[in-house]
């Protein structure tokens, strides 16, 4: 149970942050806001990772465990207890975000409000305008990949980075984001897409819902490749 409750907590302070990131500096309308937020995900899984790695490995992602998963790393019930708790974190970051929010003025809050309202409330994934569903899941797809490779690769028992994985991981999370957030906001993590998609609704905009399936399909995808090239590389040296 220790495991699950970290990956829980975990994931609550990756989409807090992450998520936060975007909300309270008026989205990613600049390059100086999307590296605010690639840095806000980024940083939290670092934090985390040096906090609850030596608990549960820190995944806080389902797309991380399911690549670990089909790495042999990991037992199908244990996954599964994995991405639950994951999205249930995931549900309380945003649940904690949406309370902050409603604490907001967006009359009077010109720095996180423009125009008497913010960019996001949510930081909910979406293709963004110009970008069709397709791209969006090209995008998530190539970009999961790429950031569950590092994972494995770094983390591999004989061939990983030891104690600069979590260093690693978080800083290709960071790259991931720098070219991916003007396609698709960045998901790569499906529990980091549902529970903002959910509190979005409640805000009225169901549009975050209808696209869901883009962010738990592509990573999902991009983790299931990654694995087999990952044991593909690993098993012929």
């Amino acid at each position: 149970m220790k495991k699950y409750i970290s990956e829980m907590i975990g994931t609550m302070v990756l989409v807090l942050m992450g998520c936060g990131s975007a909300i309270f500096n008026f989205g990613v309308g600049s390059t100086a806001q999307v590296l605010t937020v690639a840095f806000g995900f980024g940083l939290a899984v670092i934090a985390m990772a040096y906090t609850i790695g030596g608990i549960s490995g820190c995944h806080i992602n389902p797309a991380i465990t399911l690549g670990v998963f089909l790495s042999g790393r990991m037992s199908g019930k244990e996954a599964g207890m994995y991405m639950l708790f994951q999205v249930m974190g995931a549900i309380i970051g945003s649940l904690l975000l949406y309370l902050l929010v409603m604490c907001v003025d967006v009359t009077g809050a010109s720095y996180i409000a423009h125009g008497g309202a913010l960019a996001t409330k949510t930081g909910a994934n979406g293709c963004q305008p110009g970008i069709c569903w397709m791209g969006g899941l090209i995008a998530e797809i190539i970009f999961t990949f790429v950031f569950v490779l590092v994972v494995l690769g770094t983390t591999d028992a004989k061939k990983g980075a030891g104690n600069l994985a979590g260093l690693a991981i978080g800083l290709s999370l960071v790259l991931v984001h720098i070219v991916c957030i003007p396609l698709t906001g960045t998901s790569v993590n499906p529990a980091r897409s549902i529970a903002p998609a959910i509190f979005e609704a409640v805000f009225g905009n169901t549009a975050a819902l209808a696209q869901l399936w883009l962010f738990i399909v592509g990573p999902f995808v991009g983790a299931a490749l990654a694995s087999v090239v990952w044991k593909t590389a690993a098993t012929h040296e």
